[in-house]
């Protein structure tokens, strides 16, 4: 669903009326402002839609590429929320959760924090960025719930380690083991840039709009808008393929 971001009001799915707890993972791993992360004025908007419907938990929860505290970044974002919490990934327990497809593309398993598989609804909240000619939308969006710490390698920051399994085989495996149940990508603003590590060096176009649905499918429409053809959602719908033929077998 693409709505204009002047109409938007967020409500909730009917699933979300049993859960009772709901994270909600924004792109916060730079002291930037929108485009390059989530606006806390968007973040706001799903909260109080949230809170029309249900009494349940809600967190917040992100992680920084070089594994130091995302707190002074939430309060350079203004991410300032009443009876909302609001997590760092570094501090959490990680579990090791093995990838469900039959033919994975990069990895077997993902450490993975305790604090989203004891969520019961989980929504992706990301800006509309393009890397070169891949997506960094909802999906993307999950790589900065993984410990830096495990997956540093030899680099200074980052996930080192997964970049050198490609990091589009990578993102299509994390799709299918770490399941979110909501996407929305703010897209008042498209940002292109060239560099995963400075999204300061891009350039913005107004769009004014926003896309709300399931993560993947999402993701695609906001490709088709960009004009790419991003490989890990290529691959996610051929990792579809492969659990149906599993199911139906």
């Amino acid at each position: 669903m693409i709505v204009k971001d002047s109409e938007f009001v967020f409500t909730p799915p009917p699933q979300l009326s049993w859960a009772r707890r709901v994270l909600i993972k924004p792109c916060a791993g730079y002291p930037l402002p929108y485009p390059a992360t989530t606006s806390p004025g968007l973040l706001n908007s799903i909260i109080k839609g949230i809170r029309e419907t249900s009494n349940a938990d809600i967190l917040i929860a992100d992680g920084t590429p070089s594994g130091e505290s995302i707190y002074p970044i939430y309060r350079a974002l203004g991410y300032d929320f009443h009876h909302v919490l609001m997590l760092d990934i570094r501090d959490s327990i990680f579990i090791e959760v093995e990838n469900p497809l039959p033919q994975l593309h990069a990895v077997e398993s993902f450490w993975v924090p305790n604090v989203v598989l004891r969520s019961d609804f989980l929504i992706s909240v990301s800006p509309f960025k393009v890397c070169g000619n891949s997506a960094r939308f909802s999906v993307a969006n999950l790589l900065s719930l993984l410990p830096v710490s495990k997956y540093r390698g030899d680099k200074s920051s980052g996930w080192g380690t997964l970049c050198e399994l490609g990091i589009e085989g990578v993102l299509a495996d994390l799709y299918f083991t770490l399941p979110f149940d909501l996407g929305i990508i703010e897209a008042r603003q498209k940002l292109f840039y060239a560099d995963d590590s400075d999204p300061t060096k891009g350039e913005a176009e107004d769009y004014g709009k926003l896309l709300v649905g399931e993560p993947h499918e999402i993701d695609l429409e906001a490709s088709q808008i960009a004009g790419i053809d991003s490989q890990h959602l290529r691959l996610i719908g051929e990792g579809r393929v492969q659990l149906e033929d599993q199911m139906g077998s």
